[in-house]
């Protein structure tokens, strides 16, 4: 698609004929590099090359966190973030973001063999430790959440799971892609879900603010892929179809 009227980045892309696309290489069904032989897949791995296709240019990936996701796109490291970002307000403060084309809510995750987090209930109970990862959405709405469990922040090296299996936290907080991986590949690892909606967060891709041209061209992919059946078919391949926003 043409850059027209293009602001700093989008001229920038166009010149260059390369977009730089931000992603999270742990994120299971969104931006995953597979252990096993080093390659990326996910929902926006595919959705980026199509990106990349739509506006005639290379695509280039730049390895990224949620922790690190506001100074990555502020300093120009990358033109986009593509990793099912979460809309928050904290991070509106500093980004701008597309139509939302995800969403999710807040899951838990603990042991088979627990005995002190059977079901949703148990997570905010005097003694339980709550682990979340460092820079997700789940960080604010855990410590805003928490009345009595006390919250747990990861950073790497360390991670959730060591945290887990280890008994140093007795849960962690994540979202439905992530989840998934974790039932797919740990047998020991038990889903605890909200019994009701918890707090839905909406997942867009985010730029840095100050070029409305660029953000419009990046808005107006999400509108074509859920219009011509791209995001549909994407979301599926990677067991991703309940969570679509569709419109």
């Amino acid at each position: 698609m043409p850059l027209a009227g293009a602001g700093a980045v989008a001229e920038r892309v166009r010149t260059a004929k390369l977009l730089r696309a931000c992603i999270w290489p742990d994120y299971y069904g969104i931006t995953f590099r597979n252990p096993r032989n080093q390659q990326l897949d996910g929902i926006d791995i595919d959705l980026s090359g199509e990106f990349a296709r739509d506006l005639g240019v290379r695509l280039e990936y730049v390895e990224s966190s949620f922790a690190r996701l506001i100074p990555d796109l502020l300093d120009d490291r990358c033109d986009v973030a593509m990793f099912a970002v979460g809309v928050t307000a904290q991070r509106q403060q500093s980004l701008k973001f597309t139509q939302p084309y995800l969403q999710s809510d807040v899951y838990g995750i603990t042991t088979r063999a627990s005995r002190s987090i059977r079901n949703w209930d148990d997570i905010d109970k005097p003694g339980i430790q709550v682990a979340v990862q460092a820079g997700t959405f789940m960080e604010p709405v855990m410590a805003a959440t928490l009345k009595q469990a006390k919250l747990v922040v990861i950073r790497p090296p360390m991670t959730r799971e060591q945290e887990l299996e280890s008994g140093r936290v007795d849960v962690f907080m994540t979202d439905y892609p992530y989840s998934r991986r974790l039932m797919a590949s740990a047998d020991w690892v038990r889903l605890v879900p909200p019994p009701k909606p918890f707090s839905l967060i909406p997942y867009a891709y985010a730029v840095k603010p100050g070029d409305t041209d660029w953000l419009a061209q990046v808005d107006q992919f999400v509108g074509r892929i859920k219009s011509d059946g791209r995001l549909d078919k994407a979301a599926r391949k990677y067991g991703l179809g309940d969570i679509i926003v569709a419109k």
